[in-house]
This record gives C-alpha cells, structure tokens and sequence, in this order.
C-alpha cells in the first residue's frame, strides 16, 4: 500500500509546501485546512505533477470536534496515516489583555490541543504498522526568551517542541520518528493573517526563510529522525546564543528587539 501523509494547515505558506514535498517523494495526501477552494486547487496540482491521490478534508481546528472528524473522514476513505505534519497554526497579535478568552480559548484549540489529539488518534496505527512519520511544526520563538506582545506563542510552540522530544523518545522504539520542526520568520501569508505585515517587513532581509526551503529541511529532518530541528543557520545561531549567553544579557537583547516583531 502507498504511503499516505496528513497535512494540516495546508491551503498556503509552510503547510502547501509541506504537501508538495510529501508528493514529490511518493506519498498520497490527506491535506485539511479551512479553505477549500485552496485545497482543491492545491489537490489538483499535486496530482497533475506527481501522479498521487490527493484527499480533501475542509475543517477548522478551532472547533473541537475537528480532529476526531478528520480521523472518521480518513477510516471512512480506508486510507490509513503514515506520516501526520501538525502545520495548521496562526498569531494572535497584540497583549495578553487586549483579545477577549474566546479567542485565546479557540487559539489554544488550534495550536495545542488539535496537534496533541491528532498525534493521539494517528500515532497507535503508526505503531502498530511499526512505521511512521510526525512533524509538529513549532517555531524559533519556542526557544528563545519570552517577551510581551503575542504573549501565548511562544509559550505554546515551546510546549510543542517539549511535547515532540518526548513523544519522539517515547515512539522511536517503535519505529516512529518524531520531529519539532523550527523555522523563524518565512515568507508566507502568516504575517497578513495576525496583522503584522508592515512590522515585520522592516526586518533585515537575512532573517527571512523560504517556505519550499523551510519544507524540505522539515522532511529531511524527520526522515533522519532528528527530533528538534531549526532552519537556517542564523536561527541555529541565534538559538545557541541565547542557551549560552547570560540570562540578563539574552532578556536584554530580547526586550529591545521585539517592538520590531511584536505588538503589545
């Protein structure tokens, strides 16, 4: 049986690229996100390009019961999941006191809650097949100091990549492989979707990734069984700075940088 990946948050950016690397090395697709237009669109290439079947699922993570109808959707096609990439994510700008609990209550659902559930749901197959795949796309900012504005990120991308380490150490005897995939800021339309476009376009150019790159250092990386991995060297080096340098100095450098990426 062909080998089938689950991608979440594909409709654009990281996730559309993610696909398109599953695709280019010999997997069939499960692609979900909210718009189905651009999922269609984004089925139909894949198959023209590389010959996989490609299925749609439109849902959204910020509903509950998402995750679980993605997984009926899947048994009911008898496709089974070989590799599950938790992509789907967004920002939610601004101070912790700013957006009401709603939409920090449906952020966590999306960013925290989906990605543990569906690694729930489609890991014990992968185990038992004794085969398998899981990216959860986490970010730099879950392993650098925190800092205010957009205040529950961080916070929940560090909790993914701890989440990931474990679950990597607790699936490899089982010949499943487990990657925190860690790329900083990307082209992609995340930063028009929270808002803060024109902030971040002020970023000097070599701080800024390309999602096709982003994507292919993900599969690679979860091909090797790499179980954090960061994009791009001044990432790799940003993030060694601040586990080296001394605390103070690192929370300086962090409060006078992120008025230029955050707004509080």
């Amino acid at each position: 049986m062909k080998r089938t990946a689950l991608v979440t948050g594909a409709s654009s950016g990281i996730g559309a690229e993610l696909a398109r690397v599953f695709a280019a090395n010999g997997f069939d697709l499960v692609i979900t996100a909210r718009r189905r237009d651009r999922l269609e669109a984004l089925a139909a290439e894949l198959h023209d390009r590389h010959g996989c079947c490609v299925h749609v699922i439109a849902a959204d993570l910020a509903d509950p019961s998402a995750p679980s109808r993605i997984a009926r959707e899947v048994a009911e096609a008898g496709l089974q999941v070989d590799a599950l990439v938790n992509n789907a994510g967004y920002g939610l700008p601004g101070s912790f006191l700013s957006s009401p609990w709603e939409s920090h209550r449906a952020f966590i659902q999306v960013m925290v809650t989906a990605i543990v559930e569906l690694c729930r749901l489609f890991a014990p197959g992968m185990v038992e097949r004794r085969r398998g795949w899981i990216i959860n796309v986490g970010s730099v900012a879950g392993l650098v100091p925190a800092t205010a504005g957009h205040t529950l990120y961080g916070a929940v991308k560090a909790l993914v990549i701890r989440f990931s380490e474990s679950l990597a150490l607790e699936l490899r005897p089982h010949g499943v492989q487990v990657t925190a995939l860690c790329p900083g800021f990307t082209y992609s339309e995340f930063h028009d979707v929270n808002r803060m476009r024109a902030q971040v376009s002020r970023l000097p150019s070599f701080l800024w990734l390309h999602a096709d790159r982003v994507a292919r250092e993900g599969y690679d990386a979860v091909m090797r069984g790499d179980r954090v991995f960061v994009n791009g060297r001044v990432y790799r080096a940003i993030v060694l700075g601040a586990r080296l340098a001394p605390t103070w100095l690192v929370n300086l450098a962090s409060r006078k940088m992120a008025p230029r990426f955050r707004r509080t």
